[in-house]
């Protein structure tokens, strides 16, 4: 994941290198290979339909149809391999030698090369009327931005590389991307599930891809941290998150989705899962933590669980809604099935060990009382039976339920060990599978130790539990002000009048020559400086300057970026031979911005010239 850098862009930050043979590189890869080779079939599918519908010969009729059924097949095949490219949750683990159940990420969604080079530089002639070699430089290292951020490292400094490029995008569409009229740039994005190519000339299609990549990365960032201590546990709740955020942030703020990743239903399912992913964490760092085996700590273990199972319930369900069916890889349904079993079992678990393990002693009142509290509390429905806080005092009765509990433990666990056989991608996983084991055979075990002969009413059954958390997940909103970029196109002048939106003149000289009572002009204003007056009959009047004209420079010097005493300076320093200015005069703003900017004008005073 090291960054490379380009020979002669000093200073700008660089993704991975593509030619790496690291793992990750080798999925990438191999994803992109067969997104092309997706794009590829789904053109001659395309051109199939096409002719099938143009021909009415029944022959050609015939063959366009097994050409179809040919080409269909081949994609179903491509999608299925890619899908369980796009499942390899082991190549976004951490490295770390913990047992722990392996989290979701995501992987990035992939696009095309794109050429900014003939469109900007046409705009720059065409809308600025400059001279559009000049800022050769400026488009080069847009390119490099933007072809760096393809392939960003995972960890802070990809995050920060994808960040900057969003955040250039909005510079790049004040300068280039008019609201009426696009640039003429294709856009090439493949869905990051099924690889189904789209193409856009929005620049918002081009943000919104970003911006799913930038929570896309915060989710492999969590995957890999080392939840074996409460840091790495700390730094993949916010991961997760902030991946939230991102994916919050897209469903509120982009609509008309060209693709599926980016629909509303997906990215609902996407903050679910995080927020899953973040209640799952919590519970780690709970277990971690709670090193007392107080009965009030397994219950509050037990609900911890309870509430993890929940939340992945609540995944699950959003996953099986008809638009996500289809599409959700199988394996992280499988895989939130598991989980939200899995965690169920440990919740019944945490509940027996509380009732047998935990005898309440007469010289405690105190934690007596709170422990009888906590069990008043501790189930969704008060069970049937004796009182609970009789049973809580009686230990044939606690054992009783206890047993009950990990009945409902041993069963939920093999229905996790049943789901997790079903999926081929899962089996794979040997730290899910010793997870699973080890589990099942503690609650075993402790089933064993339980157990008599004589026990004849094993009718009872244990109370559904009551979840509950000590840390509710949040949804961190996503802070684009964390990197700071300066405008790559910056010399093209203040973007209060220098933008796509505004309509102007071609840029004019006017030759002023300095006379008695001075050039005859009044300025206002910084970046760029306003003409505010001209005085009638004057030297600046005969010229040709005009109220409302802006300076963009002296005599061959640019000074759309210098301050109103930078150019009041100038111009009172000019030899008697006077100044040549280059104006420009503002016909249309589509925001509806004032000849001048109000933010240049409210701390400068008017100055004659």
């Amino acid at each position: 994941d090291r960054g490379q850098t380009i020979p002669g862009s000093k200073g700008l930050k660089q993704g991975c290198d593509p030619f790496a043979q690291t793992q990750r590189s080798k999925l990438q890869h191999r994803r992109a290979r067969i997104n092309q080779q997706i794009n590829k079939e789904m053109r001659m599918r395309a051109g199939a339909e096409n002719l099938f519908r143009a021909t009415t010969n029944n022959k050609v009729k015939e063959t366009v149809a097994l050409e179809l059924s040919f080409v269909n097949s081949n994609l179903q095949l491509l999608k299925e391999e890619l899908e369980e490219l796009n499942s390899n949750m082991e190549v976004y683990q951490t490295d770390s030698e913990a047992i722990n159940v392996p989290m979701i990420p995501l992987g990035l969604k992939e696009t095309k090369e794109v050429d900014f080079t003939v469109s900007i530089q046409d705009f720059i002639c065409e809308h600025y009327g400059e001279d559009s070699s000049l800022y050769d430089k400026e488009i080069k290292e847009l390119m490099e931005l933007r072809q760096a951020m393809r392939t960003p490292s995972r960890n802070q400094a990809g995050l920060e590389l994808l960040m900057e490029y969003y955040n250039q995008l909005y510079y790049l569409d004040q300068r280039f991307f008019p609201q009426h009229r696009n640039l003429g740039v294709q856009f090439h994005w493949y869905d990051s599930l099924t690889g189904v190519p789209s193409c856009q000339r929005t620049l918002a299609f081009e943000k919104g891809s970003v911006l799913f990549n930038i929570g896309a990365l915060y989710t492999q960032i969590g995957a890999r941290q080392d939840r074996s201590v409460t840091a790495g546990i700390d730094r993949a709740v916010d991961a997760f998150q902030r991946a939230a955020g991102a994916f919050n942030y897209l469903k509120e703020n982009f609509s008309n989705a060209p693709s599926l990743d980016m629909s509303g239903p997906s990215l609902c399912m996407l903050v679910r899962l995080m927020i899953a992913q973040v209640q799952e964490c919590v519970f780690e760092r709970v277990t971690l933590i709670t090193q007392d085996t107080h009965f009030t700590s397994q219950l509050r273990l037990a609900q911890e669980a309870a509430r993890v199972s929940d939340v992945y319930m609540l995944v699950q369900q959003t996953m099986t809604q008809p638009l996500m069916k289809d599409y959700v890889p199988f394996s992280w349904a499988s895989m939130v099935q598991v989980k939200s079993e899995h965690f169920r079992a440990l919740s019944h678990y945490y509940a027996a060990v509380a009732l047998c393990d935990h005898t309440l002693s007469a010289e405690e009142d105190e934690g007596d009382e709170e422990a009888e509290k906590a069990f008043l509390q501790f189930y969704v429905n008060v069970p049937a039976g004796p009182p609970l806080s009789q049973v809580l005092r009686d230990p044939e009765q606690r054992r009783k339920l206890g047993k009950a509990h990990l009945r409902r433990a041993v069963m939920r666990h093999e229905e996790a060990m049943r789901v997790h056989s079903l999926c081929k991608i899962l089996r794979k996983m040997d730290i899910l599978q010793d997870v699973l084991s080890l589990t099942h055979k503690r609650s075993l075990d402790k089933y064993s130790e339980l157990d008599r002969e004589d026990d004849f009413d094993e009718t009872a059954e244990a109370p559904e539990i009551q979840s509950q958390t000590h840390q509710k997940p949040e949804i961190t909103p996503i802070n684009f002000s964390t990197v700071q970029v300066t405008d790559v196109f910056r010399r093209l002048g203040p973007l209060s009048v220098f933008c796509a939106r505004a309509r102007w003149g071609p840029v004019r000289v006017i030759c002023l020559q300095r006379r008695e009572g001075g050039l005859g002009l009044t300025l206002r204003g910084d970046s760029p400086v306003l003409v505010a007056g001209v005085v009638p009959g004057g030297c600046a009047a005969e010229a040709g300057l005009r109220e409302g004209d802006y300076i963009v420079a002296v005599d061959g010097q640019d000074c759309k970026w210098a301050k109103h005493g930078e150019v009041v300076q100038m111009l009172k320093s000019c030899s008697d031979r006077g100044a040549e200015l280059s104006v420009v005069t503002l016909h249309s703003h589509d925001t509806q911005v004032k000849a001048y900017s109000v933010q240049n004008t409210c701390c400068v005073a008017d100055s004659d010239v």
